[in-house]
């Protein structure tokens, strides 16, 4: 106990530590509490920290801010565009037959499963086979009541999607061209002495604006590489496997392997067991292989590294917490709190109390 008083005594003696305390309690309970009410703001927040590096590439050359916002913000809503006419349809589309289809696939699977006793008896009993199919029935049944529930509440989803398609980019704008009036305006709030706090918010600023640029960057090239070869071999649902193949960058390690089972079982219902087959599978081994050890790399060689134990530990414990938006920004969060130990002023207080 003596100990515990010490250190705090200590540490919170520095107001250097007080401050960057208070500010991240203060940042914590605002996201906790406000998440799901401030939904629009981060998704425009990201997307302005992923139009900035454009921004900022634009100012290199000495095109004026204003200007340079204005040409990428334009280039944002061709793009944004683009993908509500052509490809968003696409998607719909194939979801609506992946749907329609469903009901067939599981009849296939389950008569699949039927055979596995016969055929390796020594392993699998029939009863175990008959708890699997109840699960997933179970399973598909929870889902289909989820589809119901969101079909239901479809009103409220437009006039949600109309608003979102309203406010994001107006926010995206504002967050862009006003960045430094709005910077200027928060630290108007903060306490003179703040230097430790700005110094990890500057590296974790860095860091926040490489990761979202090279995630989004990896998961746009993921899917369009996957869709494409899944459409040179012919594989149904190319352009929907190919969005969660690219989505699936968004849980390290895990989503690549969790994406390999709908891959294989919608490449198995189609072909069966032939080259075909094989050939789906060895594409996507080969995609995440590249991935890993190419793309990824290449995109976030300027991103602080970190284990892959503290990755997924991250990614397990603030999607926990915040869903989403906590497995998105799990990385930057786990590079926050490795920043704040590193700069954590350990000798420095010790040898001033001294």
């Amino acid at each position: 106990m003596e100990a515990l008083r010490h250190w705090l005594r200590r540490h919170l003696s520095d107001p250097q530590i007080v401050v960057l305390i208070l500010l991240l309690g203060a940042g914590f309970l605002v996201i906790t509490l406000l998440s799901k009410k401030l939904t629009p703001v981060l998704v425009s927040l990201v997307l302005a920290y992923l139009l900035e590096g454009l921004v900022g590439m634009l100012q290199k050359i000495k095109v004026p801010r204003f200007l340079a916002v204005i040409l990428v913000f334009s280039l944002f809503l061709c793009l944004c565009i683009v993908l509500l006419v052509f490809l968003v349809p696409l998607i719909v589309r194939q979801i609506q037959q992946l749907f329609t289809q469903l009901p067939v696939i599981v009849q296939w699977i389950q008569s699949q499963l039927m055979r596995l006793p016969e055929t390796y008896p020594e392993y699998i009993t029939e009863q175990q086979v008959s708890e699997l199919i109840s699960f997933i029935r179970s399973e598909i049944t929870v889902l289909g009541q989820k589809v119901l529930s969101y079909s239901i509440a479809s009103v409220i989803g437009v006039i949600s999607v109309v608003v979102y398609l309203f406010l994001v980019p107006l926010m995206v704008f504002f967050f862009l061209k006003d960045k430094d009036l709005l910077l200027q305006w928060f630290t108007g709030f903060l306490p003179r002495e703040r230097s430790l706090a700005v110094k990890i918010w500057q590296e974790v600023d860095r860091q926040i604006g490489n990761y979202i640029r090279g995630k989004v960057w990896e998961i746009f090239i993921l899917w369009s590489v996957t869709t494409v070869v899944f459409t040179f071999l012919g594989l149904d649902y190319a352009l929907l496997l190919g969005l969660f193949t690219g989505l699936s960058v968004l849980i390290p390690y895990i989503g690549a392997g969790a994406m390999v089972v709908p891959v294989a079982l919608i490449a198995y219902f189609q072909w069966g067991w032939s080259s075909q087959f094989g050939w789906a599978v060895v594409a996507y081994t080969v995609i995440q292989i590249l991935d890993g050890n190419v793309l990824a790399p290449l995109l976030f060689s300027e991103v602080v590294n970190l284990h892959p134990i503290a990755i997924v530990s991250a990614v397990l414990f603030f999607g926990g917490l915040y869903g989403f938006w906590g497995v998105f920004f799990a990385i930057p969060l786990a590079t926050l709190i490795q920043s704040i130990i590193m700069a954590w002023p350990r000798n420095e207080v010790e040898s001033h109390v001294s």
